[in-house]
This record gives C-alpha cells, sequence and structure tokens, in this order.
C-alpha cells in the first residue's frame, strides 16, 4: 500500500478562497475523516484527489509522484458519493462489472472480482437484480462493491450516508467500519456528521474556512478540540465568554471560574470557557456563589442515554443522574476537570 500526500493545496472559486494551504497525508490502512460543516471546502478538497479538478497551486502526491498530470481514470481511485451515482437501466452485476470492463479484463477475472466483492458487501444474492428496485442502503452497498471492485489505491468517500435514516446509517456505519478494516484500504471520508467520523476514522482533521484547524485521533480531538469553534461544532460543552481577572480566575455571565495548574491569562483579556455537561453535580442553593459552581432556572429535562439532560436559561446544558423540575432554581458544583480554557 502506498501514501497519499496532499501539499500546500489552494483553491479559489468566483474570488472566494476555498482551500487555504491544505496539507495532509494519509498512510497505508489509515482511514481520515475531514469533518467539517457545509462549506468548509471538504467536498472540493476531494474532488482535486480525485483529480475532478485542479487545484491553484500545491501538490496531490502518491507515494512521492506528483498526480498533476495523472487524469481521474488513472489515479487508481475508488469514488463512493451520497447520491449513489448508479446506471439505472443495469443490474447489480453490471453496475459493479462497469469499471472492470475499462479496465480490460477478461470475462473469467471479472467473474470472480464480481462475486467476491458482492460477496463482501453482502449482495451477492442481488447481482441479477435491477439497482431501481433496491433500497438505499442496497444501492450505497453496490456503489461501494463498485468502488472496492477495481482494487483501488485509496477509497474516498463523499457524505456517503446523508440520504439514509438514522437507523440504517449506523448499521452500514459499523459494516463500513469492518470493511475498512478487514481490507485495509486507505481512506478518505468526508462527512458532516460528528458520530461518523468519530465512530469511522483512524484521525479526524477539522476543516473551518478553508483550513485545518485541528487534527488528532478521535479521542484527542474530543478531550481537547482547541478552539471555541471546533467546541461548538463537536456539541462538545457549553461555551461562555469570559475575562481574565487580576487572581488568575475567568469571570463569566454564569460565575466565576478557576484552573489550577493553568498558566494566568492576562488580566482584562477575553478568554472562552468550555464547561463539559457531565462534569456537574448538584448541590443546595446555598452553595451558590462558590468558585466553579453556577445557579440556573430549569428550562427543560429531557432523559436521553439512562441520564438527565437538564437545561438552564441561558441555553445552559448538563447531564445528571436525577431529574429537575422546569421552574426550579438549580445550583451546580463543577469538577475542574470539566473546565477547560479555549482560544
Amino acid at each position: 500500500m502506498g501514501m497519499l500526500e496532499i501539499r500546500d493545496l489552494y483553491k479559489s472559486y468566483e474570488g472566494t478562497m476555498l482551500l487555504r494551504g491544505i496539507s495532509f497525508s494519509v498512510a497505508a490502512t489509515e482511514t481520515v475523516c475531514l469533518l467539517g460543516a457545509s462549506g468548509s471546502g471538504k467536498s472540493t478538497l476531494l474532488r482535486i484527489i480525485a483529480g475532478l479538478e485542479t487545484a491553484e497551486q500545491g501538490q496531490v502526491c502518491w507515494d512521492g509522484e506528483d498526480l498533476a498530470a495523472i487524469p481521474a481514470h488513472r489515479r487508481g481511485f475508488g469514488l463512493v458519493f451520497q447520491d449513489y451515482a448508479l446506471f439505472p437501466h443495469m443490474t447489480v452485476g453490471e453496475n459493479v462489472a462497469f469499471g472492470l470492463k475499462m479496465l480490460g479484463l477478461s470475462r473469467a477475472e471479472i467473474e470472480a472480482r464480481l462475486s467476491g466483492v458482492l460477496e463482501k458487501v453482502n449482495l451477492l444474492h442481488f447481482m441479477d437484480r435491477r439497482v431501481t428496485e433496491l433500497s438505499g442502503g442496497e444501492q450505497q452497498r453496490v456503489a461501494l462493491a463498485r468502488a472496492l471492485a477495481p482494487n483501488p489505491n485509496l477509497l474516498m468517500f463523499d457524505e456517503p450516508l446523508g440520504a439514509l435514516d438514522r437507523s440504517l446509517r449506523e448499521q452500514l456505519m459499523e459494516e463500513l467500519r469492518e470493511l475498512l478494516h478487514t481490507n485495509r484500504i486507505p481512506a478518505i471520508y468526508v462527512t458532516h456528521d460528528q458520530e461518523e467520523a468519530f465512530k469511522l476514522a483512524d484521525r479526524i482533521m477539522l476543516l473551518h474556512n478553508g483550513e485545518i484547524v485541528r487534527e488528532g485521533l478521535p479521542a484527542e480531538i474530543w478531550a481537547d478540540p482547541g478552539s471555541a469553534w471546533a467546541a461548538r461544532f463537536l456539541d462538545v460543552g457549553n461555551i461562555l465568554e469570559g475575562t481574565a481577572r487580576p487572581d488568575g480566575s475567568i469571570e463569566t455571565a454564569a460565575g466565576i471560574f478557576h484552573f489550577p495548574g493553568l498558566p494566568a491569562q492576562p488580566a482584562g483579556d477575553k478568554v472562552n470557557v468550555l464547561i463539559r455537561p457531565a462534569g456537574a453535580r448538584r448541590v443546595s442553593n446555598a452553595g451558590a456563589g462558590q468558585p466553579n459552581s453556577l445557579t440556573g432556572v430549569v428550562t427543560d429535562v429531557v432523559f436521553a442515554h439512562e441520564r438527565f439532560k437538564v437545561v438552564l436559561a441561558g441555553h445552559l446544558y448538563f447531564y445528571l443522574p436525577e431529574p429537575a423540575q422546569i421552574g426550579e432554581r438549580l445550583t451546580l458544583q463543577l469538577s475542574s476537570n470539566a473546565l477547560q480554557c479555549l482560544t
């Protein structure tokens, strides 16, 4: 297996910069997720790697070779899209075999690969069925089989599960994760869905305004999103704007918070405070005003996954083991590891 390297890519469209100096690599057997909101440049980046668009600056390299002069159909990369892009007048087998015929393989080789790849995606008994007779999940499996059949150097996915309902999406996520790990094919997975990225990725890159603003292992990014934008996008917790005080604490509209062990911010500096929703415990209202505590009126309570999501005025939310009453005044004590300073 080879390695993909992206070196300092720039791309603009109608005077707007879509990609700003993007650089990263994808190692053999690694699945990298490009995670970002719509308009962040994810799909444009994928199309440049595939050879469907050109960058204004930078390089796409495979094993050190610049692919600029290599057309899309000769790069050996497999593509899977959200809309499946299947031929509706063809059967499952004909759709999957189409690319193999373009490679000039013998009929015997095509039949062998066809059977093998359809078995991998649990569609062997669907070979002669028209794709228009299949469900959305089955059609996406056909698209995946078609991408796998030529034994690609790299697989690329552009929001492949976006058109599916939640239960089917979760099922296909599990199947796709197992397939990628079993076949050990390097992959780039583009999505705006945090759950998909954290379930599938070996490494995540957060794209924002055409730049990679954070990258790392899923657990690393969750533990330290690095910025207020990233924390909001990932829905890690509550973000409060605050001001550094002379004693090193941070004053916010919800209370004053201390960060033992962290370097003090210069007094008067604006700081963002991340409050993890699981790091709170209920105390009596007599504890209001204590360091690292906050008090608010309950505006909503939702039961979710064996705990209660309690929402306070100002849209602050916390996960508690017991319910609270809407309209109740609630005081919470926050653990020190539930608090984090962000840029």
